[in-house]
């Protein structure tokens, strides 16, 4: 039989550096056409997991680092989904991955989605809270971390959730160049269009801003002491 506990250590074992269990009664208020149940009709638990993200990629000149990066990570939190659900089978348990970077258009609401929301599955499942800036905030890493997940068939014990991280300093709504902050929810497509495309002069595809996460306080977690004493 296996418990949440072996489901967290065949996580870390495959490169996680965070993961959390939730269970459906939590995805109550999810958007019409994503909740778990409308991916795999049979899920009885959702698994979150994340990645930390190198903070030294936010103080960078150049725009590449932080763009490849997230790439790579991308694809990394993708093949710890994959091969989750792959270990899963031996032992006669059905998991699938939900991709971690790539949305579908709702037409019910007027915004790219992911067909769960990572960000959403992560706070469910106790890993850190949504904060204005409509990121994750961890304790361990702040909003340094990216987010994969799986969905079970089988239940396991959920964790807590934790208590909201975020206080509202209003730093990442001062901080945006396009106002994307100003409302609650997000301008989610002026973001995408302002901060992802391709440079003209050196003729590549970037990642141009992150300067809510740049100011967040929380950006570096506040449990990662170490990272605190040398700034």
């Amino acid at each position: 039989m296996i418990d949440s506990r072996k489901i967290k250590e065949i996580l870390f074992s495959l490169g996680a550096d965070l993961c959390g269990i939730a269970s459906l009664d939590r995805f109550d208020d999810t958007p019409r056409g994503y909740h778990p149940l409308d991916v795999l009709p049979t899920c009885k638990s959702v698994v979150s997991f994340g990645c930390r993200f190198p903070v030294g990629t936010l103080i960078c000149k150049s725009d590449i680092p932080y763009t490849r990066v997230r790439n790579s990570i991308t694809s990394k939190l993708d093949a710890i989904a994959l091969d989750f659900c792959i270990e899963m089978e031996k032992y006669q348990i059905v998991c699938i991955p939900i991709p971690t970077n790539e949305s579908q258009w709702d037409n019910n609401t007027d915004r790219w989605r992911s067909i769960v929301s990572q960000k959403h599955m992560a706070q469910a499942a106790g890993l850190g809270t949504i904060g204005r800036h409509s990121l994750l905030i961890t304790p361990e890493f702040g909003s340094m971390v990216w987010l994969g997940a799986v969905l079970c068939e089988q239940e396991f014990e959920p964790d807590k959730m934790k208590e909201p991280l975020c206080n509202n300093c209003n730093l990442c709504v001062e901080a945006c160049p396009i106002n994307a902050l100003e409302n609650p929810k997000i301008k989610q497509q002026a973001c995408w269009e302002f901060a992802f495309g391709d440079d003209g002069e050196e003729k590549v595809w970037r990642i141009a801003c992150h300067k809510c996460r740049d100011i967040c306080p929380h950006n570096l977690g506040s449990e990662n002491s170490i990272l605190h004493q040398n700034r």
